[in-house]
């Protein structure tokens, strides 16, 4: 917070700048000290503690871009949905829990019952960018779709067993890729294949997508 004085101080209350969504309306009387200033300000920012509750749960339950680098004033998230479609989220900091679908709820829970879909999870922030796409579709997410059921907007979730590999894919996508090649074979519910970069042997459960 940076307080400024007016020369009339301290007829006039002074100018309070901060890095926050809004500002608080001061109260002042000739009175008042600039100690009685930081009160209403701390009681402004226990105001403020919902709104960056849930900022926070966004920001650790969906895709955020660039998150880290958001101001504590900014109340607009954009979250990835995968194949580069992103979703424009503006929470209001004087109510931020205004969703039509119930207080009680969680913010994430009334967010995707609104939209009839559930949104992509963070992935791996350890992980870098080529372990995170998908090998064949180059895609971090699967599109949402209700065809997809479980796998819907889902990353990647089978990783290549040579570790001079470890090139990670979709199942569904390594799925298609298999079924293409004439050298596939299929035991049960299993398909039997070869790396697309490696050639090691691969094995992915025809079941594991729901179709």
């Amino acid at each position: 917070m940076e307080i400024q004085l007016d020369k009339t101080h301290p007829t006039s209350p002074p100018s309070v700048s901060a890095d926050v969504p809004y500002l608080f309306n001061i109260k002042w009387s000739s009175n008042s000290r600039l100690k009685d200033v930081v009160q209403q300000f701390r009681k402004h920012l226990e105001r403020l503690q919902t709104f960056w509750s849930t900022l926070d749960d966004i920001d650790r339950s969906l895709r955020v871009v660039e998150h880290k680098q958001a101001s504590p004033a900014g109340s607009n998230r954009q979250i990835s949905i995968g194949n580069d479609c992103f979703i424009m989220l503006s929470i209001n900091a004087t109510d931020p829990k205004s969703l039509p679908e119930g207080r009680d709820k969680k913010f994430l829970d009334n967010l995707e019952r609104i939209l009839e879909t559930q949104l992509p999870r963070p992935v791996d922030v350890e992980k870098n960018d080529q372990e995170l796409e998908c090998g064949i579709c180059y895609a971090h997410s699967l599109p949402v779709d209700d065809e997809l059921r479980d796998k819907s907007g889902t990353g990647t979730d089978y990783t290549c067993d040579n570790t001079s590999c470890k090139r990670t894919f979709h199942s569904i996508c390594l799925m298609d890729w298999l079924c293409s090649i004439t050298t596939t074979r299929q035991s049960f519910n299993v398909l039997f294949g070869s790396c697309p970069y490696c050639s090691e042997p691969v094995a992915v459960k025809i079941n594991s997508v729901k179709k």
